[in-house]
């Protein structure tokens, strides 16, 4: 256990040193009544018992204060943080015991979805994603916004921290709150609860980019696009092939993650809890494969529209070609005559020039009745 220490001192000499007061817990003196800054971060912090709020009187728990009163009379807390930055929760982190490695994923954020535990504590990573309105879908339109949701899980305890502007859970506290027989099966119902919330928003997001997968699919087969001519939607299908991609990154680790906590024993987890992570885990399967018939459908329409483009530009090139062949007869007449040759036919017939031009046009009119049945024109 040492030599482990001393390990992750030397890889992470200034994450260590921001949590060094792990072992020892009387160096703890996390108390953001001191230090302002310490407190910004935190959005809510409260202790639950019996799944009941346990109210705190005129001012708000400090998470200190909150671990302090859940040692003393029991339940668990459950302490919210928006964006939190190094020093903020290196306060947090000591006094919960929190491992460092988990500490340097929920400050950095930009993790991928997952599950690991650390000693006496569950580490679950989770993306929100939030579909932004448009009034038209262009091929600079930022479709869906990420954001992250990192869970701190404990025998006594629940950290939340969130990253992005999007996915607040203030909502889901207060309807975790309206159901206390829920809530008082301890942490375990407050990470189904925001694991749930999670994979719901995504379903509605997988609806709301129907439609705009729809309506590109619609203007693609139709004579001319929004956009203009065809091969002009290309810009728009490639835009939602890259936000599809972003979404498919946020539902797509999630899967394993889910399947560890609706099937394997888990010491923190309540066995009837577990039971409703696999009511989670069916709605994500659902959003995959709706995610993977996004990719899929894009695929083919931008295929699609790439054909027409290639249609599109050989019948501009026929029809090039046709107005070139009409335009050789009076060149090549034009070309003949404007030789300087003494001896011509009707050179110095009175009705030469007429019978020539009448010619001429007889023969353009001849190609270009043709090459219009033809479908060239």
């Amino acid at each position: 256990m040492s030599m482990m220490r001393d390990l992750r001192a030397a890889v992470r000499p200034s994450l260590r040193k921001s949590v060094a007061p792990y072992e020892n817990e009387a160096r703890s003196s996390y108390d953001p009544t001191r230090d302002p800054s310490a407190c910004s971060a935190v959005v809510d912090c409260a202790v639950y018992r019996d799944g009941a709020r346990v109210e705190a009187g005129d001012h708000c728990l400090t998470p200190r204060e909150a671990r302090l009163q859940v040692r003393r009379d029991g339940g668990f807390a459950w302490i919210g943080l928006h964006e939190p930055t190094e020093q903020e929760f290196a306060g947090i982190a000591a006094e919960f015991g929190l491992h460092p490695l988990a500490v340097e994923d929920a400050v950095h954020a930009h993790q991928r979805p997952k599950l690991e535990p650390y000693d006496d504590t569950l580490f679950a990573v989770f993306k929100t994603i939030h579909y932004v309105e448009h009034a038209e879908l262009t091929d600079t339109s930022e479709v869906v916004e990420t954001g992250e949701v990192m869970c701190f899980l404990g025998r006594d305890f629940f950290i939340t921290v969130r990253h992005g502007g999007q996915g607040s859970l203030r909502a889901l506290r207060r309807r975790l709150q309206a159901e206390p027989e829920l809530l008082a099966k301890g942490p375990s119902s407050v990470l189904h609860a925001i694991s749930d919330h999670v994979v719901d928003g995504y379903l509605a997001v997988a609806d709301a980019m129907q439609d705009d997968i729809d309506e590109v699919e619609t203007d693609v087969f139709s004579q001319t696009g929004k956009g203009g001519p065809r091969g002009s939607d290309a810009g728009r299908i490639y835009q939602l092939k890259r936000e599809v991609l972003e979404f498919k990154r946020a539902v797509a680790p999630l899967r394993r993650p889910l399947q560890l906590l609706s099937e394997r024993p888990m010491r923190l987890i309540d066995p009837d809890i577990q039971k409703y992570f696999r009511d989670v885990a069916d709605h994500l399967e659902r959003v995959q494969e709706q995610v993977i018939g996004f990719d899929e459908l894009l695929n083919s329409i931008l295929q699609a529209n790439l054909a027409q483009a290639s249609v599109a530009q050989n019948e501009d090139m026929r029809k090039i070609t046709s107005w070139a062949a009409i335009v050789a007869v009076p060149t090549m007449v034009c070309g003949v005559y404007g030789m300087n040759f003494d001896h011509m036919p009707e050179l110095h017939w009175r009705f030469g020039y007429p019978l020539v031009l009448a010619v001429t046009v007889a023969a353009c009119i001849t190609i270009h009745r043709t090459l219009k049945r033809n479908g060239w024109l």
